[in-house]
């Protein structure tokens, strides 16, 4: 029931963004206000995934790509949210680049849609952390599955969207979210996580 009402929360929220965006893209400053404290909390968590402390400073330059490039987005609510994911991630490599070292998780391919029963289980085990913890878990993971969980966790991104996110096919993002939580879940459960703290995923999506 949980889980139901959360998806309805996401998808109301998806609907405001997307009126949101559509007044900003017709100059509207607050409504632009609106897109931003609606899709920068997942967003710098994504970003802090792949970049760790510099997170901040890249979702900045991420947001200037944004704003001028509004104009040009496309879509809904939700395809905002991708659209403004793929900025991110092309900052955050670039980032890495340019600090010429890769990130602390090594790369597969992958891609991401309904989770099933194992891995709504790997998925509870992120409850239990605190947004520091969890992101320093997933940082362990391979970069793939990393991205995968930080796509579909932290920014709220469906299945066929992360996919796009990240340039690969469907099954493999699926399976690459799989193997993350998965391995999330074996990483907690033999106490290799320390003390947690009773935090649900909001608080991934929700920390500014």
């Amino acid at each position: 029931m949980a889980k139901g009402g959360e998806q309805r929360r996401g998808q109301l929220d998806d609907v405001e963004l997307g009126a949101a965006v559509e007044r900003a893209q017709q100059g509207d400053e607050e409504a632009f206000a609106v897109a931003y404290r609606l899709v920068h909390p997942g967003l710098l968590g994504y970003v802090r995934g792949l970049v760790g402390e510099d997170g901040e400073d890249v979702a900045s330059d991420a947001w200037l790509e944004i704003s001028r490039d509004l104009g040009r987005f496309r879509g809904d609510g939700a395809g905002f949210r991708g659209w403004t994911a793929t900025i991110a991630r092309h900052r955050a490599l670039d980032h890495l680049r340019k600090q010429r070292r890769r990130p602390r998780t090594a790369l597969l391919e992958q891609d991401i849609l309904e989770l099933p029963d194992s891995q709504d289980t790997a998925g509870s085990a992120l409850e239990t952390l605190s947004t520091q913890q969890a992101l320093a878990l997933i940082r362990e993971l391979p970069r793939e599955q990393a991205e995968a969980v930080l796509l579909r966790v932290v920014v709220g991104l469906d299945g066929p969207a992360t996919a796009r996110v990240l340039g690969k096919r469907a099954g493999a993002v699926r399976t690459s979210a799989y193997r993350g939580l998965k391995r999330l879940a074996e990483h907690l459960g033999s106490g290799g996580s320390g003390s947690v703290t009773s935090t649900s995923r909001r608080t991934l999506r929700d920390e500014t």
